[in-house]
């Protein structure tokens, strides 16, 4: 089977990744710190800080689509197909682990425990989400779907 025109390798697969992370890191941390500052519950929090890591995930990916020239609607669904897989599993691996480190949620910002636990909780979900993306590209699928919009990418 050729697969030559969705060439998947593991830096394809980490930018892919990364991209992603970017997005979902920028919404998790507002989130978090919006959450905790507000004196949220620990579900309110994450509730809201999986809601941003969708919107400014989708947010990046729709920007680079829109420079490429094609209408709103377009860049919607390319953001929708290419990011929603990698943006779940993320959600789910960093406030998994947010969650599971004791006092981690109820740390408040200036602790060290939060923003280490944060930092972690993306690392973890940076490594384990690569091999996803990996696998998604290889079939044309999720971050694979963009490259048709990106030139010299």
């Amino acid at each position: 089977m050729d697969h030559s025109s969705h060439h998947a390798t593991w830096r394809t697969a980490a930018q892919a990744t990364l991209h992603c992370l970017t997005g979902c890191a920028i919404g998790e941390v507002l989130g978090m710190v919006i959450g905790t500052a507000a004196g949220l519950s620990s579900v309110a929090t994450v509730v809201l800080a999986v809601a941003l890591a969708f919107v400014f995930g989708y947010a990046l990916t729709m920007r680079g689509v829109l420079r490429a020239g094609v209408d709103f609607r377009t860049a919607l669904k390319v953001a929708l197909a290419a990011d929603t897989v990698s943006i779940a599993v993320m959600e789910i691996l960093d406030n998994a682990v947010m969650l599971t480190v004791p006092g981690a949620m109820d740390a408040g910002l200036t602790s060290w425990l939060f923003w280490s636990a944060l930092a972690g909780s993306l690392l973890v979900a940076f490594v384990l989400t690569t091999p996803v993306n990996k696998w998604l590209i290889s079939r044309g699928k999720g971050h694979a779907v963009t490259h048709q919009y990106h030139h010299g990418h």
